[in-house]
């Protein structure tokens, strides 16, 4: 139970529906007792009786909720939260910590670790599912955010200002910081930082005295050879601001040094050919195939582009079609042009 998932098994999981929840403690009698529970509702179960398995676990499995046991040999709950709210890629699970302990103090450390939620123990199943659906609604729609902001070629990260912390990003954000800066969270690129708080301080001096609205903050731009990356500050997420609301625009005061989202978006070709992959589900070969497609190309003209023979090119038009629901090539290519028109405006055939 202790050991790492097999990746055939990270990887059936991938193509299976419904939530993944981790269970982790030491007592398996307590992991029966809620498997079955939830089992019986559609989740997939993972489970771990160790820190040190729940954290292997996290990172193969990629569960969508954990229920952590508090106390536990070795390295108790407490630390695993802190562990996994301080790695970017699983700081957004949400972590609902099963205790025996009531005392004030101890629900307060829970919290403080990075808990969500806490249910006591003896466990009442009925409990933890009623819990679990409440944490997972919110985790599911920040989820979908995200995903929707890499299918229209948006990546998204938020930063801390007062520290610098890269706190989470999108999968399109990791690869575009890392391609762009070399940098890895939790750092933030230098340049990027600098740009932030050199904004916040400007958004913080400007006075509503005058009855004018805050200027528009200004763009961060990165080059890199003919591609283009712009960096867009959106809005605060760390703590409530007063006058806030849709339309207000980034919000400025005592958030100034809260948490912000930044919202990044690249101007290239390659930008294009990702996001017809994201938004259609193609493969990265299917994406390219598609994108010389729109661009007029034949099949023996994208063979000898993509290295492949006109019989490939063939086979992957028509796993094209397939997804797209069209029959011809002149469908998908007035599907993906449309698609990529309203993604990237910018872009020319």
């Amino acid at each position: 139970m202790n050991s790492p998932l097999p990746s055939a098994v990270a990887a059936l999981l991938d193509q299976q529906q419904g939530d993944r929840v981790l269970m982790v403690d030491d007592v398996p009698d307590n992991l029966s007792l809620l498997h079955d529970a939830l089992d019986e509702h559609g989740y997939i179960v993972l489970a771990a009786t160790s820190g040190e398995a729940a954290l292997a676990c996290v990172q193969q499995g990629r569960p969508d909720i954990v229920l952590l046991d508090a106390m536990m040999p070795g390295m108790d709950g407490f630390e695993v939260a802190r562990r996994l709210k301080a790695d970017p890629s699983t700081a957004h699970i949400p972590i609902i910590f099963m205790t025996g302990l009531t005392e004030t103090e101890h629900l307060v450390a829970a919290l403080q670790a990075g808990g969500v939620d806490y249910v006591t123990k003896p466990l009442d199943p009925r409990a933890v599912l009623a819990r679990m659906q409440v944490h997972l609604q919110g985790a599911r729609q920040a989820r979908q955010t995200r995903q929707a902001l890499d299918a229209f070629g948006y990546a998204s990260i938020a930063v801390r200002a007062s520290s610098g912390r890269l706190l989470w990003q999108t999968p399109l954000a990791r690869e575009l910081l890392q391609l762009y800066y070399g940098t890895i969270a939790p750092q933030t690129p230098a340049p990027v930082l600098a740009w932030l708080r050199k904004t916040l301080d400007e958004m913080a001096s400007h006075s509503p005295a005058d009855g004018m609205p805050p200027p528009e903050p200004a763009r961060l731009c990165a080059e890199l050879g003919a591609r283009r990356l712009s960096f867009r500050l959106h809005h605060c997420i760390g703590e409530e601001t007063p006058g806030g609301g849709p339309g207000a625009g980034p919000a400025v005061g005592a958030a100034a040094g809260g948490d912000w989202l930044i919202v990044m978006r690249e101007v290239s070709d390659v930008a294009v050919i990702r996001s017809l992959g994201l938004a259609f589900s193609l493969t990265a070969r299917e994406a390219e195939v598609l994108y010389w497609v729109v661009k007029g190309k034949i099949n023996r003209d994208i063979g000898e582009i993509l290295g492949a023979s006109p019989a490939t090119v063939k086979k992957h038009l028509e796993r094209i079609h397939a997804k797209l629901g069209v029959e011809t090539r002149t469908a998908a290519a007035s599907m993906a042009l449309t698609r990529v028109r309203e993604m990237h405006p910018q872009w020319e055939v």
